[in-house]
C-alpha cells in the first residue's frame, strides 16, 4: 500500500479521482496515518450506498430552496411551538 502525504493530495486533487488501487493518507507532521482510502467497486451512485435505511423515506426536491424553507420553518415550528 503507498502512503501519500496530505500536502500532496492538495497540490494534486486528481490522485483521488484517478484511484486504481488503495493508499493510505499520512500526516508526515505527527508521523501518523490519517485515513486509507480505498477505490469504488461500484459504477453506480455512492449516494445510493450510502443513504441507507432512509433512502426510501426520501422524495427527490427539484427546487432546493423550496424544500431549504419548508425544513426551517418546520424546525421553527418545533423548537419554538410556532404554527403555519
Amino acid at each position: 500500500m503507498q502512503s501519500i502525504s496530505i500536502g500532496e493530495i492538495q497540490k494534486n486533487i486528481s490522485l483521488l479521482t484517478q484511484l486504481k488501487d488503495s493508499f493510505a493518507i499520512v500526516d508526515k507532521r505527527k508521523n501518523k496515518t490519517v485515513a486509507i482510502v480505498y477505490p469504488i467497486k461500484n459504477s453506480g451512485s455512492v449516494v445510493d450506498s450510502l443513504a441507507g435505511k432512509y433512502r426510501y423515506r426520501v422524495s427527490k426536491v427539484d427546487d432546493l430552496e423550496e424544500a431549504k424553507e419548508k425544513a426551517l420553518v418546520e424546525a421553527f415550528g418545533e423548537k419554538y411551538g410556532l404554527s403555519s
